[in-house]
């Protein structure tokens, strides 16, 4: 079954989740990499013959995807199951040679991936191209897209003046490009984009960049784009990129790794509850760089093991911890404090905001300033809904520092500074403040430990499909107990 008629956007009933105080124990797989899945879909789709595609994340941006690159010539099949949920292994049919312009309007849905990567392709197809998106991605900025297309000798223009934002429109065409100079503060997506577009330009590209960010993900395209046959190098402080095509882009067959992402709300849920879990099939591959968030939060004591060889992470917190604490502190790190440089791995701010907030010291995540330019403004949105609930948190232009308090003083005893407490919060349609805030409820006193009344309730809650479908219940295998 080819995916064109699959509707998008997606669209999911509005949903509210509550929460209240509880511990975990189990086993938990989380989904595929959304990062990994995208890309995965985008190369076949540019290559020539079928490729497979195993563990894909089914969620509402990488079927925005699958959904997006029929326009241009490929054929996706999602082995759909019995109640018509795409299945464990994708077939794509790729355009290779016969890729064409868009046959329609690309709506990339809420995923800026989706916008980023395959915008740059499409200046290299002769003919008009138009992208547009929901209410947050109109919002997202698109100017850093309109100047590289520029340079790269095409036209593009957005259609709202004044604005910063989708709808934007594309000349294509180009077949040879020389050197792009942009600044890749914005976002690292763009330039993973321009590096797929280069497969289809003579001589490939060379891309400087004037301030990297988010260069883990740079990282990852260079190793896929290495997988179907280019060549691809990037220097040590990832300012020169340079790309040079295969003659052709090969079909292949692939299995997409567990996501760190999504990898990161259990293991907060587990640390800050008295909890016993295994996070099963985790990536050890090293392409993530999401994985950095296991070395932060061994720093602050954090119990946690991780067998690469199995595949899984071994968390364990509060009295189920092997000290019979869990008590997480910055008191041992240099200066007493916890700092840590969000550019790299700028999805991970909301679960680490969370679990500041039950880290005795004060944390800083700083370099943070992209992550005011995703599906919200995390820095303010965090900043905001964390102080209903409690926490002690300043917001800055590229930084969040949130002032925390374990439960239990270092002698065992109840904290008297702790003093987080249930609220209702917002997600801004949001997934990772969504999940974020969710699994922060599950740690807060019940209504006989404090003056405040009532279940943490996360309004919005519907969103975290867009990267973890099935979040909620699969938590709820755990213990979580989160209501609908």
């Amino acid at each position: 079954m080819c995916l064109a008629v699959l509707c998008v956007p997606c669209y999911y009933p509005p949903m509210t989740v509550s929460s209240s105080k509880t511990s975990l124990s189990g086993r938990i797989t989380v989904p595929g990499s959304k990062s990994h899945t995208i890309r995965a879909l985008l190369l076949a789709s540019l290559a020539d013959g079928v490729s497979e595609i195993k563990n894909p994340l089914p969620s509402a941006d990488c079927l925005s995807t699958a959904a997006a690159v029929p326009l241009i010539g490929a054929e996706v099949n999602l082995n759909l199951l019995t109640d018509d949920m795409p299945g464990t292994s994708w077939i794509v049919t790729g355009a290779g040679k016969d890729i064409h312009l868009p046959d329609d309007v690309i709506n990339v849905g809420n995923s800026g991936s989706l916008l980023y990567f395959l915008s740059p392709v499409a200046a290299t197809l002769d003919g008009w191209s138009v992208f547009t998106g929901d209410d947050s991605i109109k919002k997202r900025p698109v100017n850093h897209v309109v100047d590289v297309l520029h340079q790269l000798g095409t036209e593009a223009f957005l259609t709202r003046p004044g604005s910063n934002g989708c709808p934007m429109v594309i000349k294509g065409g180009v077949k040879k490009a020389g050197k792009i100079v942009t600044g890749g503060t914005i976002s690292s997506q763009y330039i993973s984009g321009l590096m797929f577009a280069a497969l289809r330009m003579e001589g490939g590209l060379e891309i400087e960049l004037t301030d990297p960010k988010e260069t883990p993900y740079l990282t990852m395209t260079k190793v896929w784009l290495e997988y179907v046959g280019a060549s691809v190098t990037i220097s040590e402080d990832f300012k020169h990129i340079t790309v040079k095509p295969a003659s052709e882009i090969k079909a292949f067959n692939c299995t997409i790794p567990s996501d760190w992402e999504a990898v990161a709300f259990p293991l907060i849920a587990a640390l800050i509850t008295d909890s016993d879990i295994y996070i099963d099939n985790i990536d050890g591959s090293g392409t993530q760089g999401d994985d950095e968030i296991v070395k932060i939060l061994q720093s602050v004591g954090a119990d946690i093991e991780w067998d690469r060889a199995a595949g899984t992470l071994h968390v364990r917190g509060g009295a189920k911890a092997r000290n019979g604490l869990g008590r997480l502190s910055t008191e041992n790190l240099a200066g007493g404090e916890l700092h840590v440089a969000m550019s790299d791995f700028p999805d991970a701010i909301c679960a680490l905001a969370v679990i500041a907030c039950f880290t005795e010291g004060t944390t800083v995540l700083e370099d943070a300033a992209v992550c005011r330019r995703k599906e919200t403004d995390r820095i303010a949105v965090m900043a905001e809904e964390l102080a209903k609930l409690g926490a002690d948190v300043e917001a800055g232009d590229d930084y969040l520092k949130i002032h925390g308090h374990a439960p239990l003083t270092a002698a065992g005893e109840k904290n008297p500074a702790f003093a987080l407490h249930p609220a209702v919060v917002k997600s801004y349609d949001d997934h990772r403040v969504a999940m974020s805030l969710s699994c922060m409820g599950l740690a807060l006193p019940r209504n006989s430990e404090t003056s405040f009344t009532g279940n943490t309730t996360v309004e919005g809650a519907e969103c975290c499909k867009v990267s973890f479908p099935g979040f909620y219940e699969s938590m709820n295998a755990l213990g979580a107990g989160f209501m609908f």
